[in-house]
């Protein structure tokens, strides 16, 4: 008969469960092929060239790539650059461009977002009152005598007062999920390890 296992012999299989080593998610990789620096960002913007403006296009590329990831998933943005500039290494300057832009990107979905929280704050209130003003009045004209007009009165004012809270229901089960999201990339991005490799240039 084999012997049974004790408690002590339990928690040292358990123990050695939790520190064993764990296999790190693979990375996602965006890749975008570009001819030269300039492709990345846009040329109009006259700041330094660490806090430029990603082209329009560019941005657009990375952040639908992002998208289709799940937002647990480590990103890597990866660069194939045909001309490299001379005397600077292209990979600092281009993390640290993608690095500032998405950081403001993310400070500017934030601030999107309180204003957006406090307008359905106020469309909440405002419709709740609204609504409560149709009811009451609708109660006070429950008492007159029936008829074709005071019925059409009547669900006139529940329908008005109902549709004073199309907007704040519309912000709270519909608008506010797709911004958050979109920040949560915004800062995402703005961490994202990013690699520079030479591409062959175009006969």
């Amino acid at each position: 008969m084999e012997p049974s296992t004790t408690a002590a012999e339990i928690e040292n299989l358990s123990q050695m469960a939790r520190q064993a080593p764990r296999d790190e998610p693979t990375a996602r990789k965006i890749e975008l092929n570009v001819r030269d620096l300039s492709q990345l960002f846009n040329s109009m913007d006259p700041s330094p060239f660490h806090e430029k403006d990603l082209d329009h296009d560019a941005e657009e590329f990375i952040i639908s790539w992002a998208q289709e990831f799940h937002r647990k998933d480590p990103l890597e943005l990866v660069v194939h650059l045909e001309k490299f500039p001379a005397g600077r290494e292209p990979k600092r300057l281009i993390e640290q461009a993608v690095h500032h832009y998405f950081s403001y990107r993310c400070r500017l979905n934030a601030l999107e977002f309180r204003r957006l929280m406090k307008q359905g704050r106020m469309s909440l209130i405002v419709g709740l009152l609204f609504l409560f003003l149709c009811l009451l009045v609708s109660e006070h004209l429950a008492g007159y005598r029936p008829g074709t007009w005071l019925n059409v009165a009547l669900q006139s004012l529940s329908i008005a007062g109902w549709v004073a809270m199309a907007r704040p229901l519309e912000i709270y089960l519909y608008e506010w999920w797709p911004l958050r999201r979109r920040g949560q990339i915004f800062e995402k991005l703005s961490q994202i390890p990013v690699f520079v490799q030479k591409r062959a240039e175009a006969a």
